[in-house]
């Protein structure tokens, strides 16, 4: 008979490797299977605001985090279409449960930091989940290989194609109808920006351009794609070309321009940005018994708040804390599972449709072209919109 484990985690992305570590925090073991063969670090960087270096410290690696990356002061938001500053926020400001910490933290510098903070051997690379079926009270799992595993405990962290999430029922992401594209330049002598974050918005577009530290400077762009863009997206070069034609088109400082001009750019060059029906987290099935979702799997969003992977990092610590105190209350039995998978989900899912909601309804209004949106957008509602991307992320989820 093949050994059943207790906790398999599928993916290793943030919310994989967090609740993988909030459960090593709690004296539990999971095992973690990745499809890749080693770490993947798409998207260069991402903003890190209060809510995850709660969790971040939740699971004792906030500090580590902080050494390596800027801490902002201030939010500014360009018009597009005058190059004027629409707003300024100063993030320095108390919140509910503290105060407001944002950063631009390296993607692979955060996964290699959780990984490193792993027992040997909790990751195995090269293993992907290609079905789910129930045998009893346990899962059984089919991988690429061939092979397969039991698992009492099954959690989906693989991403916004989830197997998992498909197996639970839950309908396949939305297409938002935009695209982004992303790049992180060095400057190995000192960039000379500021702490702030810099967005531009309006034009059909958004853009903002966050150093990470004292040496990097991450930037993203995002857009409604047209036949007009032509083959853009055929290659590095071309997006970059594509991107720069549109900034400057929008009278954007020539400092910015120059981030993207020397910057690293993916592969692939752009991705159609998707989202998780509201509605189909009300009524869907984030947990089953012993199975259930997180991170990407669970809300993918699109990317106008920057909480995709903050919410991920809160998904780790919540579902680690819930799971954990079933197992190291030695009752790791399916009545128990489910009730602390059932907890979890009661806990997340009402967080998860707030946010896919917020994030979508900031970018419509930040990349519209109708008019009386542009005109409202313009004249009233950037310092609104800014303000609501700080007021998202004054939000605990708690200790271990």
């Amino acid at each position: 008979m093949a050994a059943v484990e207790d906790i398999v985690i599928a993916g290793a992305g943030l919310a994989g490797l967090a609740t993988a570590l909030g459960l090593h925090r709690k004296g539990v073991r999971s095992l973690v299977l990745e499809s890749s063969p080693t770490l993947r670090a798409s998207g260069f960087a991402f903003t890190t605001w209060t809510n995850a270096f709660r969790a971040l410290d939740a699971l004792g690696v906030g500090d580590k985090i902080r050494e390596h990356h800027l801490l902002y002061e201030r939010m500014v938001t360009f018009s597009a279409a005058t190059g004027e500053a629409a707003a300024k926020v100063s993030l320095k400001m108390q919140g509910k449960s503290g105060p407001h910490e944002i950063r631009c933290v390296k993607r692979d510098f955060l996964l290699q930091t959780l990984e490193n903070e792993l027992p040997k051997g909790t990751i195995r690379y090269s293993s992907k989940i290609v079905s789910i079926e129930e045998d009893g009270n346990v899962t059984v799992l089919h991988l690429a290989d061939g092979s397969t595993m039991k698992t009492k405990v099954l959690i989906g962290c693989d991403g916004v194609n989830s197997v998992v999430a498909k197996w639970l029922g839950l309908p396949k992401p939305i297409l938002s109808g935009r695209s982004a594209t992303r790049g992180l330049a060095e400057y190995p002598a000192g960039h000379g920006h500021g702490p702030e974050i810099l967005q531009f918005i309006g034009q059909g577009f958004r853009s903002g351009v966050l150093p990470c530290s004292d040496t990097s400077v991450y930037w993203n762009y995002t857009w409604y794609p047209s036949p007009a863009d032509g083959d853009a997206e055929e290659s590095v070069a071309k997006m970059r070309s594509f991107v720069l034609a549109k900034l400057r088109a929008a009278k954007i400082p020539a400092t910015v321009l120059g981030v993207i001009e020397r910057s690293e750019m993916s592969e692939v060059v752009s991705s159609p940005l998707r989202f998780r029906s509201p509605l189909a987290l009300v009524r869907g099935s984030i947990s089953r018994g012993g199975i259930c979702v997180a991170g990407d799997a669970l809300h993918p969003m699109t990317p106008e708040l920057g909480q995709g992977g903050c919410a991920a990092l809160e998904d780790g610590v919540v579902l680690a804390r819930c799971l954990g105190d079933a197992f190291a209350a030695g009752d790791g039995g399916h009545m128990a599972v489910a009730a602390a998978l059932g907890r979890y989900a009661e806990a997340r899912r009402w967080r998860s449709v707030q946010l896919i909601t917020a994030a979508y309804v900031v970018g419509f209004i930040q990349q519209s072209n109708n008019v009386v949106v542009k005109f409202l957008r313009d004249t009233f509602l950037s310092p609104l919109l800014a303000k609501t991307l700080v007021a998202m992320a004054d939000y605990d989820c708690g200790t271990l």
